[in-house]
């Protein structure tokens, strides 16, 4: 890991855009870090027992309206200090999931505990002074910031409103030390979002979730809209400033490459639910699931000698308005036995007592 870290120094060299950058980096840095096998110990921060969200849709007057599923009865932990991927298909809930932590989308059923107090029955009011502790980093870094705002309003808003400065003064102060944490100059402040490059743009996004000291912030996406080489500096960021605050992060994203290089433990979601749970390591080696072997076959690899198979699903994901009966990947899955998949849903349990890897299926490759 050092390794990977000195190839990614913190050598500064200002780019064309202003922004401060990494010298060393031009594409992304994804050598293996090993995450997996330095797992943060101890109580845990966030511990989610169930989580459910359904919406309704509307069937006309007449008829009654039907729910989509999706989050499914979700269950998984996070520890200070931790990084919690989690990767799935474009669509099986992997953002309603993290909203719903956060309670910017208002959960059905289950409940939400963060560092010990549970979140599900409390009002918005009562929650107001925990949302200083949990903040949420966008998708897209340009249309989460108002562009009617200047930086310094939109990143000095969240002191405003908890009221940790008391002066004007005191909080461009606490601004400009943010953005320039995130390297950003400090002239930055006086500027408006169009300004600005998508990574600088995203560097503003991170500055602002960063200006409570939360414990907790939920990246969703946070690379999916930049260039690959501005990818290597937001993540080098992000793991820094986990080292600096002892930051915990539900790191969701698509690129599983990355999940496996950030990620000391990484939540497989299909269809709402929670399919496969392991230490990186040890799910990117092991890869009990079917729909897991899958999803990683796909990962590229650009040594021709060692090129692996490519697993092809047959089908298309079901919907989640109306989600097959028994395990919902059966339809899709090359081992399932019939009779049992498709008429009982299997529970998470623990293959792995060592490496705590935990599988939802009737048949995993063990």
């Amino acid at each position: 890991m050092d390794a990977v870290r000195a190839a990614t120094s913190r050598s500064l060299a200002m780019a064309d855009d202003g922004t401060s950058l990494d010298a060393n980096v031009g594409a992304v840095p994804l050598g293996p870090r090993l995450r997996g096998e330095q797992r943060p110990h101890g109580k845990p921060l966030l511990v989610v027992e169930r989580l459910t969200k359904f919406f309704p849709l509307k069937q006309g007057w007449l008829r009654k309206p039907k729910l989509v599923r999706a989050v499914d009865g979700v269950s998984l932990t996070i520890r200070p200090g931790e990084t919690l991927g989690l990767v799935g298909e474009s669509g099986c809930g992997k953002t309603t999931l993290g909203r719903t932590i956060l309670r910017l989308i208002e959960p059905t059923f289950g409940r939400i505990v963060f560092d010990g107090r549970d979140l599900t029955p409390l009002s918005q009011r009562q929650l107001r002074p925990l949302r200083r502790r949990m903040q949420i980093i966008f998708q897209d870094p340009y249309s989460s910031l108002d562009p009617r705002m200047t930086v310094r309003t939109t990143v000095g808003e969240a002191l405003r409103i908890h009221k940790l400065v008391s002066t004007r003064a005191e909080e461009e102060d606490h601004v400009r030390e943010l953005l320039e944490r995130v390297g950003l100059h400090a002239d930055a402040m006086n500027r408006y979002p169009h300004e600005f490059s998508g990574g600088q743009r995203q560097r503003i996004g991170i500055a602002r979730a960063l200006a409570l000291r939360p414990d907790l912030i939920v990246c969703d996406e946070p690379l999916s809209a930049l260039d690959v080489s501005i990818q290597a500096q937001i993540i080098n960021l992000l793991l820094d400033l986990q080292e600096e605050f002892n930051l915990s992060y539900l790191f969701i994203s698509h690129d599983l490459k990355v999940v496996e290089y950030v990620s000391h433990r990484v939540a497989v979601m299909y269809l709402g639910a929670i399919v496969e749970l392991a230490t990186a390591k040890s799910l990117y080696e092991k890869r009990y699931h079917p729909y897991t072997r899958a999803l990683l076959s796909a990962i590229p690899v650009p040594d021709p000698e060692h090129r692996r198979l490519r697993i092809l699903l047959e089908g298309d994901v079901p919907s989640p308005i109306d989600p097959p009966s028994g395990c919902t990947f059966h339809p899709r899955c090359p081992r399932a036995i019939k009779g049992k998949c498709d008429q009982k849903i299997p529970a998470l349990q623990e293959l792995d007592e060592n490496t705590k890897h935990r599988v939802a299926c009737w048949n995993p490759h063990v």
